[in-house]
């Protein structure tokens, strides 16, 4: 972090903008909806000031600024584009103890003016450090289409009964449980379709409820997500939200670090990772320890890869939460066979190809699983095979001994969706060769099917160029 962002208090206190540009205008504007005194110098003003020239707070000095305006001020801003003007003031500035700031003049600056989202009183800034103001710029875009004004009129009103909070429930987590509470629940709710005063009775009982022993805090939930196949852009809002609200994580190897970077700072993280053969944590272990982390009241987020509803097992870890009668929620996922098709440009359905699709896994509670091949082999159809890179060889005879044409375009796509993506293309009878040499490591999943066919014209997303080079130099070692 090369800057220390921080939100300065200038109400009442005297601002210095040097210039009558555009730019200008805009530092006078929000020195104006921050409170402070402004002092504006240029003989001639731009017609951006006419929204403000009326404002008490601002004073027109038909004039440049000299030394002795610099007395008492406690930022200065540079915006008349002129370089003599611009070292004039940033040595008075400096002479006066005063922050100064002119504008794409970096050597001039004491700070950075970031982007601002304004839903008074919540204020986002966003900063790239002077390196790419216009991608600030879009940010603040997005972010602002994001965020309702209503928001900012929410944050005034529950800010009225901070200091009621304070006082009334006195543990850290317990206050930060409320706050969630009222902003992601029916007060929240109500607030934001208009109903003040229902928003209020609620948030009052609440408090009353509290205060005589009824501790919300007290009763653990767990949040089941699905956090699709990798790239954390393909997470949902939703995700994303239960993400930073969790107390303790426990998460799997298919989760990627990318994701995991979006997680509340504080949170405590668990490693619960299983590869075939080799379990850090075993199935009902993770469920007990789900269980007892949220009879312990905590908000325990369990992430999984792609979706928990799709050969995640997520429906065996929230059994023992059913029987405990834990509160739970699941939040989907892109699946691992959607989200890779997608990124390496197989179509998992086409009118021409293939008019449906099967999900399998190659893989059971007690190793590779007995398959219906006369289910598989069926015409027009595409088969996604899931945590099928280790039975590789035994699914490739196994489709041929039940009568597959050897030709079948076949895929296998290792690290879908993620920046090291790599992809081997050919058929089901020479597949397990070419994942050999290309030597996948994993998480991967094999797409069969004639939609195979169609990855050269439709890809789009560029792979790991290594798995060209992997392809020829490795040595063939088994899968």
């Amino acid at each position: 972090m090369d800057f220390l962002p921080i939100f300065l208090d200038i109400r009442d206190k005297k601002v210095i903008v040097d210039g009558g540009t555009t730019v200008a205008a805009r530092r006078v504007e929000r020195a104006l909806l921050a409170g402070a005194k402004v002092h504006v110098f240029d003989e001639i003003l731009s017609d951006e000031f006419n929204a403000f020239r009326d404002n008490p707070d601002l004073t027109h000095h038909a004039r440049t600024a000299e030394a002795a305006d610099f007395k008492g001020a406690i930022v200065a801003y540079g915006a008349s584009e002129i370089g003599s003007r611009d070292k004039i003031l940033f040595d008075a500035a400096k002479a006066e103890g005063v922050l100064a700031n002119v504008a794409d003049v970096c050597e001039y600056c004491d700070f950075i003016t970031p982007s601002v989202v304004d839903r008074s009183p919540l204020v986002i800034a966003i900063s790239s450090g002077g390196t790419a103001p216009v991608i600030a710029r879009i940010l603040r875009a997005r972010i602002e289409s994001m965020l309702p004004p209503a928001y900012g009129r929410m944050a005034g009103f529950l800010g009225k009964f901070r200091d009621q909070v304070l006082s009334g429930i006195k543990q850290t987590r317990g206050r930060r449980r409320f706050w969630e509470a009222m902003i992601d629940g029916p007060v929240g709710d109500r607030f934001l379709s208009g109903d003040v005063e229902g928003a209020k009775a609620q948030l009052q009982q609440t408090l009353t409820d509290m205060q005589s022993g009824q501790d919300p805090s007290a009763q653990g939930e767990v949040f089941l997500v699905g956090a699709g196949p990798g790239d954390p852009d393909l997470l949902t809002f939703r995700a994303l939200r239960l993400m930073q609200r969790a107390d303790v994580v426990l998460y799997d190897r298919l989760v990627g670090d990318g994701i995991l970077e979006l997680i509340r700072r504080d949170a405590e993280r668990i490693y619960v990772g299983k590869r075939p053969d080799h379990h850090t944590m075993f199935q009902e272990d993770i469920s007990a320890l789900m269980v007892r982390l949220a009879k312990e009241g905590k908000r325990v987020l369990r992430l999984k890869g792609g979706d928990p509803f799709i050969f995640g097992r997520g429906g065996e870890e929230i059994e023992m939460l059913a029987e405990h009668k834990i509160p739970f929620q699941v939040v989907p996922g892109i699946s691992a066979a959607s989200g890779c098709s997608t990124y390496s440009g197989i179509p998992l359905t086409h009118r021409d190809y293939a008019q449906s699709c099967i999900f399998i896994t190659a893989h059971g509670k007690d190793g590779v699983l007995e398959l219906d091949w006369e289910v598989l082999l069926r015409p027009n159809q595409t088969v996604a095979i899931y945590m099928g890179l280790s039975s590789l060889k035994i699914l490739s005879e196994g489709f041929a001994e039940h009568g597959a044409d050897p030709q079948t375009p076949a895929a296998i796509i290792d690290n879908g969706t993620r920046p090291n993506q790599r992809i081997v293309t050919g058929t089901i009878s020479d597949l397990y060769e070419k994942a050999t040499e290309a030597r996948f490591k994993g998480p991967s999943i094999i797409i069969i099917g004639g939609v195979v066919n169609l990855r050269d014209k439709l890809r789009w997303f560029t792979d790991n160029q290594d798995a060209k080079f992997s392809m020829s130099l490795a040595p063939k070692d088994s899968l």
